[in-house]
């Protein structure tokens, strides 16, 4: 059976194939998506909330509006 992609070899992708393989072990694949794609979701999520924090932050922090101390504390009011 031959694989689509978009022409990119990174040099990872059996190694994923098979990891991916043995973390499913006996579970169906169309159960073990779910799994999967709940793992990509949360990890998209934290992925959002760091880009904010960092666009938030390091601004400030550069040019010296804000000091690490300060920092943390505006995390935590702003909640990111």
């Amino acid at each position: 059976m031959s694989k689509t992609n978009n022409g990119a070899n990174l040099g990872f992708e059996n190694q994923m194939w098979a990891a991916a393989d043995k973390l499913r072990g006996h579970m169906d694949a169309s159960e073990y998506k779910h799994v999967v794609l709940g793992l990509i979701a949360s990890n998209t999520a934290e992925n959002e909330t760091l880009s904010s924090l960092r666009d938030t932050l390091l601004p400030k922090l550069i040019s010296g509006e804000l000091r690490v101390p300060a920092a943390e504390n505006f995390v935590g009011e702003v909640g990111i």
